[in-house]
């Protein structure tokens, strides 16, 4: 008997009766392309502690769950990116020098033999688990995640961080050039003077022509992309930031263990900030699938999402890498779409997938809510993708090629909305991002309390954004082209004072004139025709975008609410107000968002594989990539 069918049998004694079971098992493991050790691991459900001790005894080696270490000291890890594949450290253990190995298959074999002829090889080595390694090192590199965590992306692209990069002097002078448009729209929307709505005219004007373009343009034909096989199918990492969501994670567990990938190949990490006891606690519980790993993250300063992110970065072990956020419920086959289209073209880094609310119906609020996602992540970003322009990420279900993600720099630490600057960050350097014909379902806030407090934290990270990219507007438009650099001027600038500017317009049509004011609305030729066209087509491009989303989806009973929307829109207003406040006392400070409270029931699907092809959004082709030092 060979000793490859020996290592077998010894790792599943309870499941394998002869040499040709084992076998079998081999010519799995061989045709899904993983590790033979990985495979029994996550095939048989024995968890990784009962396989590699096995094999230890097998190969005459001691075996321990973890590596002892003492918590004292600190080690520099040399190649953090490559934390995560750690196979073998060193420690001392009463007094000697262990050298720690988490071995594959044929290190087993060749530990065996090695042992066999130096006993004293045996004194000094230990076998450990493989996600022992990258956890024990994490313990005792902590200082060096947190600064990689808060620092990378200021070492790799200066000048590109919110946190080094939003000094107080910007941030005033940004509030004061705001304020300053709104009041001089408000003051000449109440006189004959078109200065102000004329400038006002452009930021809402254009961005409504251009959702009127993409409701009224043929949606591009999407391209086939032939699955990939098991074997072809890289790992995939999954990252879920947690903080103070113990409720949520029964619901995360469903929905990962439904999706439909190689276990062997996936990598899914839970992020969770340590001081959040009882989240670490139910996610400890989880680790006996070894799908699931768990990060804890330290008690440290930004406490924010993107922080967390870059602190797990280290440890991912995936090709690809998606984020994915504590009350997200993605389609079964994401993984394998997305896997599929950066395998069909390499060009491609980024990939967006649509975001959809599943509580709706839930009241009013969730109703348009959920109208200005199905009209966001329907004809909006499919037209900005296929145009090439720069595509506003969702926070979630962003799908990108780790290499890339990492060279970026990850995200921004101090951003509090990371998605929207990282989103700008890949149009600056000439990454590719494309829509992903696939859905992530999210929940919905079901307060304005609530929804105040997000949409708060959204308004002041566009701001963010739109001031780091600014300090140096013509590196911005050498790094984005003419293009791009009018959509993002235009885009972003209109997103943070469109809703004081709708606001402004609004009082003027109403207001004003009870109070015996004469406004533009009041007057003849070009102030009257500017302010029509402002409501015309302002309104016009709004309602459409989201009436054409909702129809897409067939969610018609959900048309009537949206009727509401310039009330949904005067609560954007506020909540720009209190963004732009928060944006002067306190820039980097994270609104958590409370999810799990919906009273509806939210299912996971269970959708069987997919046969057919897999498909994406057609997007230009690849630009040549920056390599630029002064983002």
């Amino acid at each position: 008997m060979s000793q490859s069918i020996e290592l077998v049998r010894i790792l599943l004694p309870e499941f394998l009766h002869s040499e040709a079971d084992a076998a079998a098992v081999l010519d799995a493991a061989h045709e899904l392309g993983v590790n033979p050790v990985h495979y029994c691991v996550h095939r048989y459900g024995l968890g990784a502690e009962a396989v590699f001790a096995r094999a230890a005894e097998w190969a005459g080696l001691a075996f321990l769950p973890s590596v002892p270490f003492d918590g004292r000291g600190s080690i520099q890890v040399r190649r953090l990116d490559s934390l995560g594949g750690i196979r073998s450290i060193r420690a001392s253990l009463d007094g000697r020098e262990i050298l720690f190995l988490a071995p594959g298959f044929d290190e087993f074999i060749g530990l065996k033999a090695h042992a066999a002829a130096h006993p004293e090889f045996r004194r000094q080595t230990c076998i450990v688990p493989a996600a022992a390694i990258p956890r024990a090192l994490s313990s005792v590199s902590t200082e060096q995640l947190l600064d990689e965590a808060r620092g990378r992306l200021s070492r790799r692209w200066p000048f590109a961080s919110a946190g080094l990069d939003l000094g107080r002097r910007d941030r005033v002078i940004f509030i004061g050039a705001m304020t300053l448009l709104v009041a001089s729209t408000a003051l000449s929307a109440c006189s004959s003077d078109l200065c102000g709505p004329a400038v006002a005219g452009v930021l809402l004007l254009a961005p409504a022509l251009f959702r009127l373009g993409a409701v009224a343009t043929r949606p591009a034909k999407e391209s086939q992309l032939p699955p990939l096989s098991d074997a072809e199918l890289p790992i995939y990492s999954v990252l879920i930031p947690l903080r103070d969501e113990a409720h949520m994670v029964p619901l995360l567990r469903r929905a990962m263990t439904a999706l439909h990938y190689p276990p062997e190949k996936l990598d899914i990490k839970f992020v969770v900030e340590g001081r959040s006891e009882a989240t670490v606690s139910a996610v400890r519980d989880l680790l006996a699938d070894p799908r699931f790993e768990l990060v804890e993250v330290p008690d440290a300063r930004p406490f924010t999402k993107p922080k967390a992110l870059n602190y797990a970065l280290p440890f991912v072990r995936g090709a690809h890498v998606v984020v994915y956020d504590a009350e997200d419920i993605p389609d079964p086959d994401q993984l394998l779409l997305a896997a599929a289209a950066f395998a069909g073209d390499p060009g491609v880094d980024c990939l967006q997938a649509e975001l959809l609310v599943d509580n709706a119906r839930e009241n009013v609020l969730t109703g348009l809510f959920a109208g200005e996602y199905a009209g966001q992540f329907g004809p909006l970003m499919a037209a900005l993708a296929r145009h090439g322009l720069p595509l506003p990420l969702g926070g979630t279900s962003n799908h990108f090629r780790t290499a890339a993600l990492r060279e970026l720099g990850g995200w921004d630490a101090f951003n509090v909305t990371e998605d929207a600057d990282l989103g700008v960050r890949l149009a600056r350097l000439r990454y590719r991002t494309a829509m992903l014909q696939s859905r992530t379902y999210e929940e919905a806030p079901i307060s304005i309390d609530a929804w105040m407090r997000q949409r708060t934290r959204w308004m002041k990270g566009w701001m963010q954004t739109f001031i780091v990219h600014n300090r140096r507007p013509l590196t911005l438009f050498r790094d984005m082209g003419w293009r791009n650099f009018l959509a993002f001027e235009i885009y972003v600038g209109s997103l943070i004072v469109s809703p004081l500017l709708h606001a402004t317009f609004l009082f003027s049509l109403l207001a004003a004139p009870c109070l015996g004011v004469r406004t533009l609305f009041g007057s003849n030729g070009a102030g009257l025709a500017l302010a029509l066209a402002v409501l015309v087509l302002g309104y016009g491009g709004a309602f459409a975008a989201v009436f054409a989303g909702l129809l897409r989806l067939g969610q018609r009973r959900l048309l009537a609410v949206q009727l509401l929307l310039p009330l949904y829109w005067m609560l954007q207003a506020v909540a720009t107000i209190r963004a732009g406040h928060e944006l002067l006392v306190r820039p980097h400070f994270w609104a958590k968002t409370k999810h799990g409270l919906t009273k509806l029931e939210r299912s996971v699907s269970s959708a069987r594989k997919p046969e057919g092809p897999a498909t994406m959004a057609e997007s230009p082709p690849v630009h040549q990539r920056l390599e630029r030092q002064d983002l």
